[in-house]
């Protein structure tokens, strides 16, 4: 996969900015001239979308570039594939569902892989459903059938939540599919509802002209879920010998998603940039969506972003062992590591 670095800010030096190319996959630049660049190599999960916008803002105005940091990237294929990207040592960090690496780390062999800053506060797991297909809340799921795929964390997740808010999982017709016909068969009314991302799933289907009004995402942060979500992850070899340039890459994180979240519009233009054939509207409406539900939420603004709280993991890490027998169950300090993070005032937000 091409690696991709931060482009370079300046609209002006046109025969430069051509020389290095437009594209976002496939770039490297350095730090400032004169000093000397950290280089390191960050996975995205998934190729980038609007919920990649904090990234790509820092790339693309220089963040990275002035806490001296060389970064290239690429696009794994999953929270799966980034962990085990990190954990051979082909990428530096990476961003990955924490819940994903609290599994692996349970695997017998598995590297000490540690979170450093949690990008989404509340996990994005949900049920998307059909308003039309008589889904408008929780209680409604009964005597529907909800599409699953194998591996979704979404799905796993699912019987717990269920449970907790007393739907009856003998009255629910779980049908297993794949990830790439999900929305086509909720679009289809093949299956009344999906389990998946809110950000992806219910803003996929408007592209497919599932109208608005007739999606009903179901957030399971608003039904019980304690669990949170994706986090930068880092290789712990690499930690080890490179923490400044760790702290660096959450420092110019932390001053993307601000960016984000100041202006998403201008972030979503960014972000379009670098996709093809990406519509602005979409992205927009996954970014806001994205930091509404997921970044910024009360938890955030009273400890600002990034860190976690160790009750609130365990619980959490409770709820997985609803439906996942740990080998031995871990603590918040075997899965999250608070010393990379900016003091807390550097990452308040209003």
């Amino acid at each position: 996969m091409p690696k991709s670095p931060e482009r370079f800010p300046c609209k002006i030096l046109l025969p430069l900015i051509a020389l290095l190319s437009a594209s976002w996959l496939g770039m490297t630049l350095g730090a400032a001239p004169g000093a000397a660049a950290s280089a390191l190599h960050f996975s995205f999960d998934r190729p980038i979308d609007g919920a990649a916008a904090p990234f790509v803002v820092a790339s693309g105005r220089g963040l990275f570039r002035a806490e001296g940091l060389n970064v290239t990237t690429d696009a794994a294929t999953g929270s799966l594939d980034a962990i085990a990207r990190v954990a051979s040592g082909n990428s530096d960090m990476a961003l990955a569902d924490i819940n994903a690496l609290i599994r692996y780390r349970d695997t017998e062999g598995s590297l000490p892989i540690k979170a450093v800053f949690a990008l989404y506060n509340k996990a994005p797991y949900a049920i998307i459903a059909r308003k039309s297909r008589g889904i408008a809340t929780m209680s409604d799921i009964e005597g529907k059938t909800i599409g699953v795929v194998d591996g979704d964390l979404a799905a796993r997740l699912w019987p717990t939540i269920a449970r907790k808010n007393d739907i009856k999982l003998d009255k629910v017709r779980t049908e297993r599919i794949s990830a790439a016909v999900r929305e086509p068969m909720l679009s289809a009314g093949q299956v009344d509802a999906v389990t998946g991302f809110s950000f992806l799933s219910a803003i996929n289907l408007r592209d497919r002209g599932v109208p608005a009004n007739d999606l009903a995402v179901i957030r399971f942060s608003e039904f019980g879920s304690e669990v949170y979500g994706h986090a930068l992850i880092v290789n712990p070899k690499f930690a080890a010998a490179n923490p400044d340039a760790v702290k660096a890459f959450v420092r110019a994180t932390v001053a993307g998603v601000r960016l984000a979240i100041k202006d998403p519009a201008r972030a979503a233009d960014d972000v379009v940039a670098q996709m093809s054939g990406g519509s602005r509207e979409l992205e927009l409406e996954r970014l806001r969506a994205v930091i509404q539900d997921n970044i910024v939420t009360d938890e955030v603004k009273r400890n600002g972003l990034g860190g976690i709280e160790g009750n609130r993991f365990d619980a959490g890490v409770g709820q997985i062992a609803d439906t996942y027998e740990f080998r031995k169950r871990p603590s918040a300090g075997d899965i999250f590591d608070d010393s990379f993070l900016p003091p807390v005032s550097a990452r308040k937000v209003n």
